[in-house]
């Protein structure tokens, strides 16, 4: 949820006008057990449309009858110069002919006096939700005309040069601000988390960034991790303990590996998003969930969703905004970047000396598939680096990793088996042939460099040195 740096919800205030005072009391208070904190309350309708010049307001709830201005005279100047401030109507019950005469004129909803909270409060909800989709929409519609970041600080951990990234991280940009539920998605080790931390850094809010892994919880430590429980709540609850939800408050909560939830813990989270209230267990009093929710996983949630592991309502809930970060493998531009990157960490990591390397050792690294995307690049440096004993880093020490992963155990789930080019042959080469064209499509690969073919084809150089001279 947008929250200000003083921990008010919404950012901008909501502004109450009714020229009752209790009215205004009762309002107020409805509000606040609802979790709106940031609420301006104004008994003079003579006031309102300077305040709306003055101050930036969320959303107004705007009795009908007051002496001075009505509150349908106010709504035509609202409609006419402040167009995309939604506007609540109050009425009573003999004024709903008034009442849908003011919705005709623009007005977003009315409710009715005396105030029922499980009228007001999801209408004020809807209303704010409106309100940031259109913030959020003209923020898209920038964002589509512009090549740069205006925040490159903020994916500074995510190393890259790679347009489709880039795209990425304008569209989080643009909706990084907004309180609605968003959805990584992409394999595992691309970055998830870190996107996830960018979009937290890029939305201002003034609390902290929480995540936790969800996979392998079953429904009661899930509960207890984020909603938290009373004291004597159940055996071995000897204090009161807050849950994720509350250590968030005012920031981001991120939940990684959503599609392992199980059925009861979707129904919870489901309801949680819904209402954005929860229960600590053990409690039957309501907490306003006060925080913006970031999902992530690796797998796909539309075959979970068919096969019936996955709530329906749940899978469109979480994704109102929805990015898929690419693996590696549609990416290999970034890997001269995120190699050096990573060659500095691991060397400052074992104090060495960052070493030199043959060019050639970046195409080598280009001819891999990484089914362990950014992680397995990662380790396979860090590894490099530890057992490096020279001044040079030697591409063997790279190519002994490379090939060893290359078979198709190694493969992730979507790729196709690694020998289902030869299922597509309706003529088989010979041995000569196959290896003659293997040779020729390495050397093209490699950009000609025979060190670098001979270590995708998991060989030594001297043996295709060999089998060049004697294919002459």
């Amino acid at each position: 949820m947008s929250i200000n740096n003083n921990g008010r919800y919404p950012f901008h205030p909501i502004l109450v006008v009714d020229d009752e005072v209790n009215s205004l009391k009762s309002f107020e208070l409805t509000l606040r057990s609802g979790g709106f904190n940031h609420i301006i309350v104004c008994h003079d309708s003579k006031k309102v449309l300077p305040l709306l010049e003055e101050t930036d307001i969320e959303l107004i709830l705007l009795d009908i009858l007051m002496p001075g201005l009505s509150g349908e005279e106010i709504l035509s100047k609202v409609v006419q110069d402040f167009p995309k401030k939604p506007v609540i109507m109050v009425t009573g019950i003999n004024e709903v002919d008034t009442a849908v005469r003011c919705m005709k004129q623009g007005a977003f909803d009315y409710i009715l006096k005396p105030v029922d909270k499980d009228r007001l409060l999801p209408s004020v909800r809807r209303a704010i939700e409106v309100g940031q989709l259109r913030r959020e929409n003209l923020n898209l519609t920038r964002r589509f005309f512009s090549e740069s970041l205006e925040h490159p600080g903020s994916f500074s951990k995510m190393i890259t040069n790679n347009r489709k990234m880039q795209k990425i991280f304008q569209y989080c940009e643009a909706v990084a601000v907004g309180d609605y539920p968003m959805l990584i998605t992409g394999e595992t080790g691309v970055g998830k988390e870190l996107l996830a931390e960018a979009i937290h850094d890029l939305s201002g809010r003034n609390g902290p960034f929480v995540a936790i892994d969800i996979a392998g919880l079953d429904d009661n430590i899930f509960s207890d991790t984020l909603f938290g429980h009373t004291k004597g709540a159940f055996t071995g609850a000897d204090f009161v303990r807050g849950g994720l939800i509350e250590k968030a408050f005012g920031g981001t909560l991120f939940l990684d590996e959503i599609g392992d939830l199980t059925p009861a813990s979707q129904v919870k989270l489901l309801r949680l998003l819904d209402k954005k209230e929860y229960f600590p267990l053990g409690s039957d009093i309501a907490k306003p969930a006060h925080v913006r929710f970031l999902f992530a996983t690796n797998k796909d949630l539309k075959v979970l969703k068919k096969h019936d592991y996955f709530r329906d309502d749940l899978f469109y809930r979480i994704q109102t905004h929805h990015v898929h970060i690419p693996p590696l493998r549609e990416r290999l531009d970034d890997i001269p970047f995120l190699f050096e990157h990573f060659l500095d960490m691991a060397c400052r990591e074992f104090k060495k000396k960052e070493p030199s390397y043959h060019q050639g050792l970046i195409t080598l690294l280009r001819n891999y598939h990484y089914p362990g995307n950014l992680r397995e690049l990662k380790a396979m440096v860090f590894d490099a680096v530890g057992r490096n004993k020279c001044n040079t880093i030697s591409m063997e020490l790279f190519g002994k990793s490379i090939p060893g992963r290359s078979d198709s155990t190694a493969l992730d789930a979507s790729s196709p088996p690694h020998n289902y080019w030869a299922k597509q042959l309706t003529h088989l080469p010979t041995l000569k042939e196959a290896s003659r064209v293997l040779i020729q499509e390495a050397l093209n690969r490699a950009d000609n460099n025979q060190r670098v073919a001979a270590l995708m084809l998991g060989i030594t150089p001297q043996a295709l040195n060999q089998r060049l001279k004697r294919s002459q």
